[in-house]
């Protein structure tokens, strides 16, 4: 309702704020202040003793430290006053000081916002209605947009931001005021939605839904309308109908505990005939007495004379005084026959009155007595109840009650167990019970050919009527609603629309089960019920975006309804179009406009047009005929399609390729790691068979010292005995060296033989670094040089027990002699002086047989 509020406060003659300033003024934004002459009439107004002028404060944030000076005096004092325009907050009594326009719009008469000024706030519900309205200057706060109408074609715009000067904006004259809302929604609402300056859907009586785009229950159709009176369910739903599926139903059996009968408004039930309450309370539940069940679940009356039979069967259990059960069919008890004090048997029609047979009264056709109440059978076109004969209608009701006569048994029978009445037309003596059919039912159940059951069958309808009779539809129609013309459903594969018949479904439905459903109010034509399955929408929203249509588009966007029919534009307006966004439009001077193909041919996807504007096909003229073409086979015949092969890509094959070389490299890699760790594992079990690596206790004890105390420096004696180690090496290598070459030229080597001088010239001890390490020469011996020249070997006397001077026992003694103290490794090792037997010869040798450990063929190099 905020348009009647808002223009009613912008009639110029009404009473409003004015804030018309006739003297000199000071006007202010945070950090500046100017003194003039203003008739602004937009912020909040500032008023001190101590200040001979007003200070109008414009809309932003000020702080105690706010600049200038004066500011912070204003804001600071206690004795500063405020007022503030329409729409403004004038509360100071805090800071900072947030000047805001509120949620909502300011008109002012002048431009520059000044003169009067009328604000109206966001509203809370729809308005279907615009209102002119005279405006010089507009005021609109943060994301707020409103949408008016212009000019005398009543183009449709929208505004985001305020407008000082309305008569520079081109266009904006003649101003009606169609929409007002809020934009801090994150989902838009719907058609009938309000968003709140919180960012909430506000939704009217009937809808609901985050966007409001649904019917809450009981409610039907575009507007949300609540259900019929008297109707507990209906078609309901933003598409629904309306139409009453479950009328209202009072006085249920069921509301006083009742199953067969019919609730009072005192609370009590009152039964139909033949029923009883039950053990268990409910009212109507069993048959009564001289009743019994049969198979159709109603209670019928007992056979003629019986008190009492049984559920199902109908048997009699006990006959009624002066009857005999029949001995031919139990379900029947025999009159016992008159008979006169002298053996006289009374006919028909009379009875003994002990000396003679008397008369029966003419409603008796048989009788034990002079009286109507006294009848057995009842005579002609009466029935026995209640112990007396009566009379029926046309329908075989018997008089005084609701139930029907029943010519086998000559009684009046119950009606079926939900009918409160029933009948039978145009009875007569040959009328049987089975003909009996309802007329009126118990509350709940409906009355359907003659029967009263939960529900109306297809294809019939509830007569509005009565509510109580189900009628037939008409032909046309599968399923029918109202009236037998007002078609749900129809037959012939035809569509219901609004109860027609109908071939198509029209504008703003969709065919759905056989119905045209109608669209969503937000929509002009859809896919779907929903609102987001649009495919075009409405002039009062006109902007389709991913299935939703919305009023406006963002704030930094336009919409022209007269180039929607663009794909891509250069400007604004009809003629701007660079491509048409519907397939069936080609573009004709930057308009889109509906594309006349040649027949047989349509517009080029892609291209933008006819493929006949692209060939030129030759046409007979009124002399001459068309200039034949080449026969061309195949131009109009359907392609054949032939299967083919697929070949793989390039890129698919490299992907294969380096799959398959990663796998391999992976399986390698798993494969040394497997051997790696089956070698460190032999290697582990050869050291521990061999007592290697396992330090003793003295060894902890050292390791233990040197991370306590620090390592042990070496001394520069020890430094020198390392670097004449190496450099000893490195002469034995050079000398054995040049000994082969010699050796290949035949001659003696000038230099002494490192295997001839190994044997004796073993390592030096610790102590003996730079004496002589050959034994061949004096000098060699003194100086520690290699001589330079050949020297005469002298003859080496062996020890008595050497056999020969190449003897390995002797050698390995005297190596053994001067080598280093053994390591670990070599204290596990077999000695050179263990006997080795190979065959019955037993000699003394060296031999170490080298086991494999994965790093090395020697076994103390790990």
């Amino acid at each position: 309702m905020f348009a009647s509020a808002l223009f009613a406060a912008t009639a110029m003659l009404g009473v409003s704020n004015v804030f018309a300033q006739s003297n000199s003024s000071v006007v202010c934004v945070a950090g500046q202040c100017l003194q003039g002459f203003s008739n602004a009439t937009i912020g909040v107004t500032l008023t001190s003793p101590s200040l001979g002028t007003d200070v109008l404060l414009l809309p932003g944030q000020y702080s105690s430290s706010t600049n200038p000076q004066l500011l912070h005096d204003l804001l600071t004092s206690s004795s500063t006053r405020s007022s503030a325009s329409p729409g403004f907050n004038a509360s100071i009594t805090s800071l900072p000081l947030d000047i805001t326009l509120q949620p909502g719009l300011a008109i002012y008469t002048e431009s520059l916002y000044s003169g009067q000024v009328n604000f109206a706030p966001l509203p809370t519900t729809r308005s279907n209605s615009s209102q002119s309205f005279s405006a010089s200057s507009l005021s609109i706060s943060d994301n707020t947009w409103i949408t008016v109408t212009s000019g005398s074609s009543r183009s449709r715009l929208v505004l985001w931001d305020s407008i000082p000067d309305v008569s520079q904006v081109f266009g904006l004259s003649n101003l009606a005021l169609v929409d007002i809302q809020s934009n801090a929604c994150t989902t838009p609402c719907s058609s009938a939605g309000v968003c709140s300056a919180s960012g909430q859907c506000t939704c009217p009586a009937g809808f609901a839904g985050s966007s409001c785009e649904t019917c809450a229950p009981g409610f039907f159709g575009p507007n949300c309308q609540p259900c019929p009176a008297n109707c507990s369910s209906c078609d309901e739903g933003i598409s629904g109908s309306g139409r009453c599926l479950v009328p209202v139903v009072s006085n249920l059996p069921s509301s006083c505990n009742c199953l067969n009968g019919q609730c009072n408004t005192n609370g009590q039930c009152t039964c139909n005939a033949g029923w009883t309450a039950a053990s268990n309370g409910t009212a109507c539940a069993v048959c009564a007495q001289g009743f019994f069940l049969d198979a159709n679940g109603d209670c019928s009356k007992c056979q003629l004379g019986c008190d009492q039979c049984s559920d199902g069967s109908g048997i009699c259990v006990a006959c009624a005084s002066g009857f005999t059960q029949d001995a031919n069919d139990r379900t029947k008890c025999d009159a016992a026959t008159s008979v006169t004090s002298t053996g006289t048997q009374c006919p028909d029609g009379s009875f003994s009155n002990g000396t003679a047979c008397q008369p029966c009264s003419p409603s008796c056709q048989t009788c034990n007595g002079p009286t109507s109440n006294d009848c057995i059978i009842c005579a002609n076109a009466q029935f026995k109840l209640n112990g007396s004969c009566v009379t029926t209608n046309t329908n075989g009701v018997c008089a005084g009650s609701t139930m029907v006569a029943n010519n086998n048994k000559h009684e009046c029978d119950a009606c079926p167990a939900k009918c409160t009445s029933c009948g039978i037309t145009g009875f007569s003596v040959a009328s049987t019970i089975d003909q009996a059919k309802c007329t009126g039912c118990l509350p709940g159940f409906v009355l359907s050919n003659g029967q009263c059951i939960g529900k109306c069958p297809s294809g019939t309808f509830l007569d509005p009527k009565d509510n109580l009779t189900c009628t037939a539809c008409d032909s046309t129609c599968g399923a029918c609603a109202s009236s037998s013309t007002f078609c749900l459903t129809c037959a012939n594969n035809m569509l219901a629309s609004n109860g027609k018949c109908v071939t198509s479904c029209p504008s703003n439905t969709f065919p759905s089960s056989g119905t045209c459903v109608p669209c969503h109010a937000d929509c002009a034509s859809c896919s779907g019920a929903s609102f987001n399955q649009c495919t075009a929408c409405p002039a009062d929203r006109p902007v389709l975006s991913n299935g939703r249509c919305l009023p406006t588009c963002s704030k930094s966007q336009f919409f022209d309804s007269a180039s929607s029919s663009c794909k891509t534009c250069s400007g604004t307006g009809p003629s701007a179009c660079l491509a048409c966004a519907s397939t069936s439009q080609v573009l004709r001077h930057g308009s889109c406009t509906t594309a006349q193909c040649a027949s047989g041919s349509s517009v080029v996807p892609g291209l933008g047009v006819c493929l006949s504007d692209l060939v030129a096909v030759p046409q007979a003229s009124g002399t001459s005929a068309a200039t034949p073409l080449p026969s061309i086979t195949g131009i109009s015949a359907p392609t054949t399609v032939i299967a083919s092969s697929t070949h793989l890509a390039w890129w698919q094959i490299l992907l294969m390729a380096l799959g398959c070389a990663f796998i391999f490299v992976a399986v390698l890699w798993l494969y040394r790691r497997r051997q790696r760790k089956k070698r460190a594992a032999r290697t582990a079990a050869f050291a521990a068979a061999k007592n290697i690596g396992r330090p003793n206790w003295r060894w902890r004890l050292a390791q233990l010292g040197e991370r306590l105390f620090g390592g042990r420096t070496q001394t520069q004696q020890e430094r020198a005995e390392h670097m004449g180690l190496k450099m000893l090496k490195l002469r034995h290598a050079e000398e054995e060296r040049h000994a082969r070459a010699m050796g290949k030229f035949g001659g003696p080597s000038p230099l002494p033989s490192y295997y001839d001088s190994r044997a004796s010239s073993p390592m030096p001890r610790e102590g003996e670094q730079g004496k002589s390490v050959y034994s061949e020469s004096l000098y060699s011996q003194v100086t520690g040089v290699p001589p330079r020249a050949p020297v005469p070997r002298q003859p080496v006397k062996a020890p008595a027990q050497m056999a020969s001077r190449f003897s390995w026992t002797t050698h390995a003694s005297s190596a053994a002699s001067s080598r280093k103290p053994q390591t670990e490794a070599q204290r596990g090792t077999p000695t050179p002086s263990e006997p080795v037997r190979h065959g019955s010869a037993e000699r003394e040798k060296y031999w170490l047989a080298p086991s494999h450990t994965g790093e090395s063929k020697n076994p103390f190099r790990h």
